[in-house]
């Protein structure tokens, strides 16, 4: 029995507009994907993005009063309280509230992105990281019709899917390790590519 096909409502796909400002700046983006993976405070983001630490504290708070980061814990460091915070959302828009976007901000956004995935490409290349005989890093174009097309793109959202239930899988395995499982843990970025050819 097949089940029937339901669309979303109107309710569903309005877009949080509070997500697109925190995804509206590209240092807000990239301190996003480090909250996302881990916990941090604003002076060890702003040594990790090599960002001076007012600009860094400045898109933290806007992050907090946007509800895409909370507070975890405060801790004094060096004579001052250090607040740690963590994402409380994911990065990424769905394929129902990207479509609503404006031709405008889904081209910001995805420039910022790609801009963002290669400096680390850049960076990865030179130090080592590609090193690993099963690194992958592949260029095919394509040319199909329609059907074929649609068929690529669910491919390539089963395939998201997946790397983001290993990493939770992994979440799970390094959280039940006894030492310390932020030095346990692999490192690893996928870049995913899809798009039509100039």
């Amino acid at each position: 029995m097949t089940k029937p096909m339901t669309t979303p409502s109107d309710a569903e796909l309005a877009i949080d507009h509070r997500l697109l400002k925190a995804l509206g700046h590209p240092l807000r983006q990239r301190i996003l994907r480090v909250l996302s993976d881990r916990v941090a405070s604003p002076v060890e983001l702003s040594r990790e993005l090599e960002e001076p630490l007012g600009n860094v504290s400045y898109h933290v708070k806007m992050l907090e009063e946007l509800e895409a980061i909370e507070l975890v814990r405060t801790a004094p460091v060096r004579g001052t309280l250090e607040h740690f915070y963590r994402a409380t959302r994911r990065v990424e828009l769905d394929d129902a509230h990207w479509a609503q976007l404006p031709l405008s901000v889904r081209r910001k956004l995805f420039d910022q992105t790609l801009q963002l995935a290669w400096e680390h490409v850049v960076a990865a290349a030179g130090d080592q990281g590609f090193d690993d005989p099963r690194a992958h890093v592949s260029w095919t174009p394509f040319a199909v019709d329609q059907q074929g097309y649609e068929e690529m793109v669910g491919i390539m959202a089963e395939t998201l899917e997946q790397l983001i239930a290993a990493q939770a899988a992994a979440d799970h395995r390094l959280s039940a390790l006894d030492g310390d499982a932020e030095t346990e843990a692999r490192r690893t970025e996928v870049v995913m590519l899809h798009f039509d050819r100039a």
